[in-house]
């Protein structure tokens, strides 16, 4: 594992809400905005972006936590600005926070947690499961 990063590095990802994005359930589509569910994914993404840069070769990113406070909703079309910050890397654990915006306007904002493991390991995980 390379850590090219020091603590407060940023990684920015930015994502165009698609209908695509919307919340549906069994129930069918709730509201025509992007859902706190595909928010929660990109969020994750733009966080993994240092994982990306971390990880060696022969290694994955598997994540561990994600806290998502989502707190303004934003519509199809508009563009959601992600900024993840490096919080920590202690050991094999990455931690990074990130704040979610339309124009200044924060929709959301939380961390997320990835421990970066040989794809062996992580591989053997999933075996013993099945």
């Amino acid at each position: 594992m390379k850590q090219p990063f020091s603590p407060g590095a940023q990684r920015t990802y930015r994502h165009v809400v698609q209908p695509a994005d919307f919340a549906r359930f069994p129930s069918g589509q709730v509201h025509p905005v992007y859902s706190t569910f595909a928010l929660t994914r990109d969020a994750e993404w733009a966080c993994r972006l240092f994982v990306l840069e971390m990880k060696e070769e022969e290694e994955e990113g598997i994540g561990t936590f994600v806290e998502v406070r989502h707190v303004s909703p934003a519509l199809e079309g508009q563009e959601v600005l992600f900024t993840a910050t490096l919080e920590e890397v202690k050991g094999n654990a990455v931690i990074g926070s990130f704040v979610a915006k339309v124009g200044d306007r924060v929709i959301a904002e939380g961390r997320t947690g990835q421990k970066i493991l040989l794809r062996t390991k992580i591989n053997a995980l999933f075996a013993s499961l099945q």
